[in-house]
């Protein structure tokens, strides 16, 4: 039985839209056990009108609650009780294999580094989301706000752990990884981008493609796009106002008169095709890579079906052993020698000149 702990009261629906999607998850998976942090008396509320096997939920009393505007590290140092803290506490201890929450990021993003703890190798843990593409799937953008300035080593690991990722739990064999930019030619992008397209050239491990640019996110040629995360959440938030923006233009002209309309009607397949590949909520949270365990964050927004789905992506990242796949890709590349590699190459070039 895999067993998810869930912060029920975290997220702008709490923990109505938490509840809901945790009993969808269940009915959908028997092999699965949720155990819900949050205020006893309104989650029993909550499940009162649903059909679930009560043998595979259980329910942990909560008294604090975190807020969006708190201060990360100070509101989960001081609300100990608070349902985010305990979901991760108990993972910590053991008595659950994995956490979905969507409550505050930085409290979650601090929570799982100062409570559960990175692996071991990994120089910084990152969100990877999977934002919806043109071909009906999706791209693993990596990271997309957890770490806003970064070295190469921390975008050489984002690539790593993302294709991890891809590999364990959506069965991708040989993922294809690019490096977010503002042009596909080597010499382009900051320092930054610079030194980690070199080094990732020199990664056998990975199948790394190249610089990408913003529009190959939804309309490229890589499974997974790698990014600081200040660019990544830039990134990811204007493909989601993308999708917005062609759902209400395609909702105004429909609109327009009679003819319009009509043509609505004949469409009805085609637009809802269309909304569903563009869909955020089918796709659930961003997995919080790097961590010692399977962590979910789910949107602050989540309604029932994309939390379920969160869920889901969890349950299938312990049973695919996510986190050891992750130790596995990283300890088996040797940073320091490839960087020395390329210091070295560089310096016979300079001296050559």
């Amino acid at each position: 039985m895999t067993k998810i702990v869930i912060d029920a009261m975290g997220g702008d629906f709490a923990p109505k839209q938490q509840v809901l999607g945790s009993v969808d998850a269940l009915n959908k998976d028997k092999d699965l056990y949720l155990i819900l942090c949050g205020d006893e008396t309104q989650i029993k509320e909550e499940l009162k009108n649903c059909k679930y096997d009560a043998s595979r939920l259980e329910i942990v009393h909560t008294t604090e609650v975190i807020d969006m505007n708190e201060v990360p590290t100070k509101a989960v140092k001081t609300k100990k009780d608070s349902s985010t803290v305990v979901a991760f506490r108990l993972l910590k201890e053991g008595k659950a294999d994995g956490l979905v929450s969507s409550g505050s990021t930085g409290a979650v993003l601090t929570a799982g580094v100062l409570i559960l703890g990175r692996l071991k190798g990994v120089s910084r843990p990152a969100l990877c989301p999977i934002v919806p593409n043109h071909t009906g799937g999706g791209t693993f953008l990596c990271d997309c706000g957890a770490n806003l300035e970064c070295k190469p080593i921390n975008l050489v690991h984002f690539a790593l752990m993302a294709s991890a990722y891809a590999q364990t739990v959506y069965g991708i064999e040989k993922p294809t990884v690019g490096l977010l930019n503002n042009g596909t030619e080597d010499h382009k992008g900051l320092l930054l981008q610079q030194e980690t397209n070199a080094l990732l050239k020199k990664i056998d491990c990975i199948n790394y493609a190249g610089n990408r640019e913003g529009r190959d996110l939804m309309f490229g040629d890589v499974d997974v796009m790698v990014a600081d995360g200040f660019t990544g959440n830039i990134a990811m938030k204007s493909a989601e106002g993308c999708g917005k923006a062609v759902s209400t233009i395609l909702k105004r002209e429909y609109k327009r008169n009679l003819w319009t309309y009509l043509c609505a009607a004949m469409s009805k397949g085609i637009i809802k095709n269309i909304r569903k590949g563009l869909d955020y909520e089918g796709v659930g949270g961003a997995m919080f890579l790097g961590l010692t365990k399977a962590v979910v964050k789910g949107h602050g927004n989540s309604k029932a079906r994309s939390f379920a789905v969160s869920i889901q992506q969890a349950a299938n990242a312990v049973r695919g052993d996510l986190t050891s796949k992750i130790k596995q890709l990283i300890d088996s590349v040797d940073l320091n020698a490839i960087q020395a590699q390329a210091q070295a190459q560089e310096s016979g070039a300079n001296t050559a000149e």
